[in-house]
C-alpha cells in the first residue's frame, strides 16, 4: 500500500517574522509599553524585506499584541484577560449568529461558571461589596419605568460585580464576555418578557445569601435565577419560529 507524499511546504517570509516577534514579545525582550524595533532594523535582523516586516507588523496590531500608530513607532499593548475576550467579541458573535445552538451551549457554560462564580464570591464578598450590590438592585429597580436598556445594563452590572467579587481577573474578564454575548441575543425577550420585577426579586435573594456567606445557598438561588431565565429564553425563541 502506497501512502500519500508528506510535502513540505514553504512558509512565507512573513509568517516567519511573526513568530519571531511573538517569540520575543513572550520571552520579555518586548515587554508591554516598550517600541517596537524600526523597519529598518527588523529587516537587518531577520533579512528579509520591507513587505515581510510589515506584514508581520500588521497581523500583531490586528491581533492585538502591538499598536501601529502613523508616525510613530509601534508600540506593545499591554494585554490582560479582557483584552483578549475584546479581541475576540465579534468572531464570538458571529459564531452565535451563524449557529443557534451555538447559543445554547453559551447559556449552559455560563450557568457552570456563574455556580462556581458566586460560591467564591459567598466567601470573599466585603461589606462594601454588598454595598454596590445593593445599589445596583435600587438602580435596576428605578429604571424599571424609565429606560430598559439602562435596566438591561444594570442587570449585567449586578453579575458582572459578583465576577469581581470572586477575585479572580480571569473569571471577571470570563463572566463579563458571557454575559455580553448572550445579552445581545437576550433582549428583543427582554423588552417584552414582563419578568422584570421576577429578575430583581432573584437578584435580592441572591445578594441575601451573599450577606449571609451562605455559599450553598447563594449557589441555589443563582441556579433557580439562570434556569428561569433560560426557559424564558426557550420559549421566547420557540414563539418566535412560530410566528416566522
Amino acid at each position: 500500500m502506497t501512502s500519500e507524499p508528506e510535502k513540505i511546504t514553504r512558509r512565507k517570509l512573513s509568517d516567519e517574522v511573526l513568530d519571531r516577534l511573538r517569540k520575543m514579545i513572550i520571552a520579555g525582550e518586548l515587554r508591554p509599553g516598550d517600541t517596537m524595533p524600526s523597519e529598518r532594523a527588523l529587516m537587518a535582523r531577520f533579512g528579509v524585506g520591507r513587505p515581510a516586516v510589515r506584514e508581520a507588523l500588521q497581523t500583531l496590531h490586528n491581533s492585538g499584541l502591538i499598536t501601529i500608530s502613523h508616525g510613530e513607532r509601534s508600540r506593545v499593548n499591554e494585554i490582560d484577560a479582557e483584552t483578549v475576550f475584546t479581541q475576540s467579541d465579534d468572531i464570538i458573535r458571529l459564531v452565535l449568529a451563524m449557529e443557534p445552538a451555538n447559543v445554547d451551549h453559551l447559556r449552559e457554560a455560563r450557568r457552570m461558571f456563574e455556580l462556581g462564580m458566586v460560591r467564591l464570591a459567598a466567601e470573599r464578598r466585603t461589606e462594601d461589596d454588598l454595598f454596590d450590590l445593593e445599589d445596583t438592585i435600587v438602580r435596576q429597580r428605578a429604571y424599571l419605568s424609565q429606560d430598559m436598556q439602562h435596566f438591561i445594563a444594570a442587570d449585567m452590572a449586578f453579575h458582572s460585580k459578583i465576577a469581581q467579587i470572586a477575585g479572580n481577573p480571569i473569571i471577571h474578564a470570563v463572566s463579563r464576555a458571557m454575559v455580553g454575548w448572550l445579552f445581545a441575543f437576550h433582549q428583543g425577550m427582554l423588552h417584552w418578557s414582563g419578568n422584570e420585577e421576577v429578575t430583581l426579586a432573584e437578584h435580592q435573594r441572591i445578594l441575601d445569601r451573599l450577606r449571609a456567606r451562605d455559599a450553598e445557598g447563594a449557589v441555589a438561588e443563582m441556579a433557580t435565577h439562570l434556569d428561569r431565565s433560560s426557559e424564558a429564553f426557550s420559549l421566547h425563541r420557540e414563539g418566535e419560529g412560530g410566528k416566522a
